[in-house]
């Protein structure tokens, strides 16, 4: 099922932890030649200390010199791109839409959309050259659903669906498929932050919030990383030759989003 990605040449945004690293560690398994970006440094050294044929870049995808000088290096290190995986993204703040600041919805934004837009626009070119390419954007549940007191996060990641979308129509043509997965709840140090954040918030007990989660999933599942790694290996693969403009889920189906 995995067949055509050996040798494959492949950029993994934010590689250097959780979704990422999990899409980075299952493609450079299969094969594919891997650059990761992140921007933590010390998350690249722990990528590569684990997996030394992976190429590491430290980089803010939401800093457009740092995304050109980011691209400058994968081709350096690949000589082109076969696989761009936009998945830089933070959570982002949680409270009331008035009680958030213009600095933290910018950032939201900046991160979760922008970034995928800057990597988008240096990699576009090369890739309808070449034709037969695929990207992938990292969408969320949350950017097919309402998710009350995490607006920016969602106004984001319905955003990212619609660049996918519209991006799948226009890429195409030049032989490239776009496709999004929005994961649920993926279990890890992110989704720990966000129950704490959002227990804090509502002042309720941890415990209540991952109750919460558990509950409004059909599956009564968190999601590990490496099942996201499997369906972005899926896509990028042979039998994904056909897909294109598809968001797809993977998070148990979740049936709600937010409040306990």
């Amino acid at each position: 099922m995995a067949d055509g990605l050996e040798g494959k040449r492949v950029l993994v945004t934010a590689g250097g932890g959780g979704i990422g690293r999990a899409i980075a560690t299952a493609y450079g398994r299969l094969g594919a030649q891997v650059v990761v970006c992140d921007i933590d440094p010390a998350a690249v050294g722990a990528v590569l200390a684990e997996q030394p044929a992976i190429t590491g870049v430290v980089a803010d995808v939401a800093d457009i010199d740092q995304v050109r000088t980011l691209f400058a290096e994968v081709e350096g290190a690949l000589g082109g791109l076969d696989v761009l995986v936009n998945n830089a993204g933070i959570a982002g703040p949680t409270a009331p839409i008035e009680e958030v600041s213009p600095e933290d919805w910018r950032r939201c934004l900046a991160v979760n959309l922008d970034g995928g837009f800057l990597c988008l626009r240096q990699a576009l070119p090369a890739m309808k050259a070449q034709g037969a390419d695929c990207i992938i954007n990292i969408a969320s549940t949350a950017g097919v659903m309402g998710f009350p007191m995490r607006t920016p996060y969602a106004a984001a990641k319905w955003a990212v669906v619609g660049l996918t979308k519209s991006l799948a129509m226009e890429a195409g043509p030049f032989g490239i498929r776009v496709n999004a997965i929005a994961p649920g709840a993926v279990e890890g140090d992110r989704m720990d932050r966000v129950v704490a954040a959002e227990a804090e918030a509502g002042g309720i007990d941890e415990e209540a919030i991952r109750d919460n989660y558990l509950r409004t999933s059909s599956l009564r599942t968190f999601i590990p990383g490496d099942d996201i790694a499997a369906l972005a290996v899926f896509l990028a693969s042979d039998a994904g030759v056909r897909i294109s403009g598809q968001v797809i889920a993977v998070d148990g189906h979740t049936e709600t989003l937010g409040g306990p």
